[in-house]
């Protein structure tokens, strides 16, 4: 499951955000992918722009040791701090979920998706026990903040997730957040259905190419598909640490890049307020993104995680992105709390 991001005493700075144009593209004027040798990421030096060197290093020291296998961080659209490999390219885990929002933000504006439509009306359902009548009233909005009351098997669900899950018919539409394999899924579904376009291949027109992403591949990307569970396929990325940031950084700057908007800001600030706050101290849940608890001092900033040890984190009131990958291809013992500790380092690694 995903982590709760921890507590931070760190005091909030008020500087003005840069354009999206140091989006970690250095001399990438035409937007266009790059190969690694000729868009390498420009690399401020550290500890010359407001952050402790020796406290980076202690950083680097410790992804060392619980298997990180890349730590990237950017202040202002800059990065101050890299370690291990930004190149290589790793299972996003639920950090696809993010892709897809995005994805909805531009196809809605277009009027190609509507955040009202029920699952009946969309004609989705699933294999045997189908969907109720009651349950075929969830909307995508719904689906979007993981409140359907749909709890059907689902493609590519983790054992917590499983474990968790609600009985059928436990909670109407609307009522209740569960975090749902589920939900996320059949918006893939109904993105497609309704647009007529592969996720993979709008998610690298729409914004990976728009963007600049060196690294990004569609022979990287597939879908899990699990029939003898759920009609509705998991939709997996592999991605590289640099472009996760890239993906960040279009957050962090409402979604426009040098003058050209590629996701609606409306829909960026829309989808990352939280419609779940069961407790102040409980990470709350937006349009397919975690927003931290009011009582943890993450003013303004949203997230996700997948396996919840790889992390994308967007702090607009700070101005900062933190990228976090595991090579999960291989066993990963890195736990949850660690994670935490790992980002309560990188915090006090910076400046008042």
């Amino acid at each position: 499951m995903d982590p709760v991001i921890a507590r931070t005493s760190h005091s909030h700075r008020t500087v003005l955000a840069l354009l999206m144009s140091t989006l970690l593209l250095a001399s990438c004027a035409a937007c266009q992918p790059r190969s690694a040798a000729s868009g390498a990421l420009p690399i401020a030096e550290t500890g010359t722009v407001g952050w402790s060197a020796e406290k980076l290093n202690e950083v680097g020291e410790y992804a060392e040791q619980i298997g990180s296998a890349a730590v990237l961080v950017l202040d202002d659209g800059k990065v101050v701090f890299s370690w291990g490999d930004a190149e290589k390219k790793h299972q996003c885990h639920s950090i696809r979920k993010p892709f897809l929002g995005a994805l909805y933000g531009i196809y809605i504006e277009r009027g190609m998706l509507g955040l009202d439509a029920t699952l009946e009306e969309l004609g989705i359902d699933d294999i045997p026990p189908s969907l109720t009548h009651e349950e075929k009233q969830a909307t995508v909005r719904q689906l979007l903040q993981a409140r359907s009351g749909v709890y059907h098997e689902a493609a590519a669900e983790a054992q917590g997730m499983i474990d968790a899950r609600p009985p059928r018919g436990s909670h109407a539409p609307g009522t209740y957040y569960y975090y749902n394999n589920w939900d996320f899924n059949a918006l893939g579904t109904i993105f497609t259905q309704e647009t007529g376009e592969n996720i993979f291949e709008a998610f690298k027109a729409e914004i990976a190419e728009p963007i600049g992403m060196q690294d990004f591949s569609l022979s990287d990307c597939s879908f899990v598909r699990e029939p003898d569970k759920s009609e509705h396929p998991a939709y997996m990325f592999r991605m590289s640490t640099r472009d996760m940031a890239r993906f960040g950084v279009l957050y962090q700057n409402l979604g426009a890049l040098n003058n050209e908007q590629i996701v609606p800001s409306d829909w960026i600030r829309e989808s990352t307020v939280s419609y779940s706050n069961e407790s102040p101290e409980i990470d709350g849940y937006g349009y397919l993104w975690k927003v931290p608890a009011p009582d943890t001092g993450f003013n303004g900033a949203f997230y996700h995680t997948g396996l919840g040890v790889h992390l994308l984190l967007v702090w607009p009131e700070e101005h900062l992105v933190i990228v976090h990958r595991v090579d999960t291809d291989r066993e990963c013992g890195m736990t949850e709390s660690e994670l935490r500790r790992l980002i309560d380092l990188l915090l006090g690694a910076r400046l008042a």
